[in-house]
């Protein structure tokens, strides 16, 4: 395996940067964040679109060693570098593992992120009106992730219990931005069990890392 210190590539507001991120500085492995901004007036480098054709970020280059998708790079970070296990050594906690990561991806990201957040938050800040509707609309199906989430939430600290991991990873971003609505605090204090994760991995040094420029 290549020694080459690994390049990330893409934008520090994206969760799914965010997560790869987190997941860099839980291993310590030393690494380059290359700034790969999507939304750019100027599209995306043609450069960009050889690595990824997909057009999305993050993309990380290890070597002579390419990889996008947040959860095959999270994978290949915890199995490609020392340090502590950011996976459950059991098939039943690799199966949650990957059962809260798809619940975030399929059920969360748009209705927390993009019709609450963007819509209450981004928009007002650039001067445009948010889409009451669509925040209103999103507000059961944020409901009915977070209930199902909730219901998963082991008796640790973390997602899976006593140790920080890739289901964590993957999930804070999420709840990074929605938390900074008030529908999403409002919604928050009906789960106990998530104020009680979302307090402690508010800490978690490489999550605050993560969320730096």
């Amino acid at each position: 395996m290549s020694e080459a210190k690994p390049t990330l590539y893409g934008a520090t507001y994206s969760v799914y940067v965010r997560a790869a991120r987190t997941a860099l500085e839980a291993k310590h492995v030393k690494y380059h964040l290359e700034n790969i901004d999507i939304f750019a007036k100027g599209g995306i480098p043609q450069f960009y679109r050889s690595l990824n054709p997909l057009a999305r970020i993050p993309t990380l280059v290890h070597g002579d060693f390419t990889l996008f998708e947040t959860v095959a790079i999270n994978r290949y970070i915890d199995e490609a570098f020392d340090g502590p296990a950011l996976q459950p050594a059991d098939a039943r906690g690799r199966a949650r593992m990957t059962q809260i990561i798809s619940m975030a991806d399929t059920s969360a990201y748009r209705p927390l992120v993009w019709d609450i957040y963007v819509e209450r938050i981004s928009k007002p800040r650039e001067d445009e009106a948010g889409n009451e509707a669509l925040i209103a609309s999103a507000l059961p199906r944020a409901r009915t992730y977070l209930s199902a989430l909730n219901d998963l939430v082991a008796d640790g600290p973390y997602l899976l219990g006593e140790s920080p991991g890739l289901a964590d990873f993957h999930t804070a971003p999420i709840f990074g931005y929605f938390l900074e609505t008030e529908e999403g605090q409002v919604l928050m204090s009906d789960f106990p069990r998530l104020q009680r994760w979302w307090a402690v991995m508010s800490d978690y040094e490489p999550w605050q890392v993560a969320q730096t420029k």
